[in-house]
């Protein structure tokens, strides 16, 4: 299984906290993660999948693998910019939403738009999006989670 960890690419410390423990319990469940492969929420979800083990893939909005975060194991090259957000959410069998802005809500419309189960954890309040109130519990939404 892919889950697609989608947020801002700044975030606050706390924000952060909470997409590294979303990104950990992905990888510890045996699922891959794909973001946007830059910073804040990405970075965040992408480190915490790499202290568990897991593996993780970046599609990068520019044309260069550099870019990618420390974290990303698979860095795949647009040259598409926020076209991206569509390959993000055709490669994601789930896609979790960890606040986030504008190009977030794009991929979740995209999401929403492919048929696929999108979770949030403090983002955007609309119709189909499952709201989790935990990493553990959007996890568990995801079909992912393992104790």
């Amino acid at each position: 299984m892919i889950v697609a960890v989608i947020g801002a690419g700044q975030c606050s410390q706390e924000q952060y906290d909470i997409a590294h423990e979303v990104g950990r319990l992905i990888a510890k469940s045996g699922a891959m993660l794909v973001s946007g492969g830059l910073t804040g929420v990405m970075e965040a979800a992408s480190h915490g999948a790499k202290d568990a083990g897991g593996v993780t893939i970046g599609i990068l909005p520019g044309s260069r693998k550099e870019d990618a975060n420390p974290y990303i194991d698979i860095p795949i090259v647009t040259a598409a910019s926020h076209m991206r957000n569509i390959i993000i959410a055709n490669t994601a069998d789930v896609i979790i939403a960890i606040f986030g802005s504008y190009g977030t809500l794009s991929e979740v419309a995209i999401a929403l738009k492919l048929g696929k189960k999108v979770i949030g954890i403090d983002t955007w309040d609309i119709k189909g999006v499952i709201r989790a109130a935990s990493p553990k519990e959007a996890v568990e939404l995801a079909g992912t989670y393992e104790s």
